[in-house]
């Protein structure tokens, strides 16, 4: 039955014929079961895969209180990544919905699905980018009551700015938003321990991410109009160019392409966003079950012929740089030294030649890393950290005089033993996929309105969501490559911002102001908030744990 109003006829309980897409569907309690029920089972299977690898690693379970906070943590992380889910993903369906390609909710679900496929194929490069700018005394006692007023801290930011900016319908960045909490914690834990505030992050890696994070937008905004403008003048189908008309989907080559790059934008996020939860997690497994967790014991013992060779040719070229100089006491605190301050003195290199001969010891002893003891698993994580980072940095520091023979051998050897530490489990990247991609399906609809609405005076037109989704999908995979995390969000929000510009369609600036107003509070707030998190919470822990 069909009523009429102002000649125009509409079904009861849908929007009149338009090209606006009819994002709000009726509730079905099959669909909400269907969720809670992949829920129940991805808690349970992260459940038992703990269960299992202690059960393997055949620790004792002295007290229970690590398995609490080990729960809550988990709970948090994966709450970060549900939240990143429908946060950013919404940007990769909004031009498939307001281009008719598909409708809202299978939109959705496809994304998600996607999301859940590109977490689970990821390379892990991006989670240790992320690691490797925590502060390097909190990632070495990431037990401690600090190291999990780290972790928490910097979560319950994120989560906290997201779920803001989400409210407010701002595309604001996910990453952005990690990138300001990892900071503010490496502030306030140096100006806690009365040191310079600035020398608690690693500003290198900061300021590398930071460019990657910066010009993300401007190729998103730049590639995506040139790529308009070149569309038009080679595919000359005016149809293209301009509004759908009513419901009615685009050709079948342009729905296609569409759905493909939405499928891509879905997958490349998923592979570079999730990994950011990976390591995180990483970072609280070691922090509580460092037995299970600390050392990868799926190498295999072949990996010791390796490392015995790579570790002979660096340690060659470090004692060449000792000098001559040996050392009596701990090698440790004066390479951890190294890495915090970046200041390399007469004892770096004698201390990390000590330290690589003490490491080379300990695995050549026992013969692989699995049968390293579960009581030493926790002190040889650190020592191979602290020697990989030493060396990541060694081979950027222009005072360590190393040649490019030096550095491809010492690359070696970094290579070798990052395999010892640098792993994730299936079963992290299962949960956070699953995480993930139901995050997509839930809360999208107000990221989507902003994009396919409010950025531009006109409806986006088929070769625009074609030319942003397009730009999106290459420049996150691209940066996936480089272990780089960018922001699907700043990318396809202002891909879509230079179609308009370029199709001539004009943008809303109130709209566009907003953006840049997130853009540039997102770091600041996402430091202040997770610095006073940490300072409280490092003080509530220390009487709990």
């Amino acid at each position: 039955m069909t009523s009429v109003t102002s000649g125009v006829e509409f079904s009861p309980g849908h929007e009149p014929a338009g090209p606006k897409p009819k994002l709000d569907h009726a509730f079905d309690i099959r669909g909400l079961l269907v969720f809670l029920g992949v829920i129940a089972c991805g808690l349970g299977y992260t459940a038992f895969s703990i269960w299992a690898d202690l059960k393997d690693a055949g620790a004792p379970v002295v007290t229970y209180l690590p398995f609490v906070l080990l729960g809550v943590a988990l709970l948090i992380a994966l709450g970060f990544e549900f939240v990143n889910g429908f946060h950013d993903t919404a940007n990769a369906v909004a031009t498939v919905i307001y281009t008719h390609s598909m409708p809202a909710n299978i939109a959705v679900i496809w994304s998600g699905f996607f999301n859940f496929l590109g977490v689970l194929f990821s390379t892990g490069a991006v989670a240790f980018g992320i690691v490797s700018l925590l502060p390097v005394e909190l990632i070495l006692q990431v037990g401690s009551s600090a190291g999990f007023a780290m972790v928490f801290a910097l979560l319950i930011a994120a989560i906290v700015w997201n779920l803001g900016t989400w409210w407010l319908g701002l595309p604001a960045s996910s990453s952005h938003t990690l990138i300001g909490s990892i900071i503010g914690v490496g502030i306030a834990n140096a100006l806690m321990r009365g040191r310079d505030g600035t020398s608690g992050v690693d500003w290198g890696k900061a300021t590398e991410i930071g460019y990657s994070l910066l010009l993300s937008p401007i190729v998103g905004f730049t590639a995506a109009a040139l790529l308009l403008l070149l569309m038009k003048f080679v595919v000359r189908k005016a149809e293209l160019y301009k509004e759908p008309q009513g419901q009615n989907p685009p050709p079948w080559w342009i729905r296609g392409l569409l759905i493909l790059t939405c499928t891509g934008v879905s997958f490349a996020h998923g592979s570079n966003d999730g990994q950011k939860g990976m390591g995180l997690i990483m970072l609280i497994l070691i922090g509580t079950v460092p037995t299970a967790y600390a050392l990868n014991r799926a190498l295999p013992p072949s990996h010791i012929a390796a490392f015995t060779k790579v570790s002979a040719e660096a340690s060659k070229v470090v004692e060449g740089k000792a000098a001559g100089y040996n050392v009596l006491g701990d090698p440790r605190p004066a390479v951890t030294n190294y890495i915090s301050r970046h200041e390399l003195t007469e004892g770096t290199y004698p201390s990390l030649a000590a330290l690589m001969r003490e490491i080379s010891q300990e695995i050549q002893t026992y013969g692989a890393i699995s049968k390293i003891p579960f009581a030493a698993v926790g002190n040889t994580r650190n020592d191979i950290y602290l020697a990989s980072e030493a060396l990541r940095f060694l081979a950027k520091d222009k005072e360590a005089a190393l040649t490019e023979g030096d550095k491809k051998t010492l690359k070696a050897y970094k290579d070798e033993i990052d395999k010892a530490t640098k792993f994730i489990p299936t079963w992290v990247k299962v949960a956070v996929a699953i995480a993930l991609g139901l995050g997509t399906m839930i809360g999208w609809k107000r990221i989507v309105v902003t994009v396919g609405e409010k950025i531009g005076k006109e409806h986006l037109t088929y070769g625009q969501g074609a030319s942003a989704e397009i730009v999106a999908m290459s420049t996150i995979a691209a940066a996936d490559i480089y272990g780089l995390p960018v922001s699907t969000t700043h990318v396809l929000s202002s891909g879509v911002a230079g179609t308009m510009a370029a199709n001539g369609s004009g943008v809303q600036m109130g709209t566009i102001r907003n953006l840049l107003m997130a853009w540039v509070l997102t770091l600041p707030c996402a430091i202040l908030l997770s610095g006073s998190l940490y300072f409280i919470l490092s003080h509530v822990l220390k009487l709990a744990v």
